[in-house]
């Protein structure tokens, strides 16, 4: 029985540690209207006068996509 829990045990474990990491990308609008890629969306850009637009994006291409749209709705002035 012992044997059993400790395989089972040892199976949660190697499953959980291979699962694939998730990336993390947020945008973020501060106050002057100029949107960034922010690279770990659960931590905050710090003072005050900004604005997460979206969250949780699963790449970095993705974020900037968000980005661009944001641009073209007037939502972020940022000068490319």
């Amino acid at each position: 029985m012992t044997r059993l829990a400790f395989a089972i045990a040892a199976l949660a474990f190697g499953l959980a540690v291979a699962a694939p990491a998730r990336a993390d990308f947020g945008v973020i609008r501060f106050e002057r209207g100029v949107c960034t890629v922010w690279t770990e969306s659960h931590a905050k850009p710090a003072g005050t006068g900004w604005r997460v637009l979206w969250y949780h994006q699963p790449t970095r291409e993705a974020a900037e996509g968000r980005i661009k749209w944001g641009a073209a709705h007037h939502w972020c002035h940022n000068q490319w």
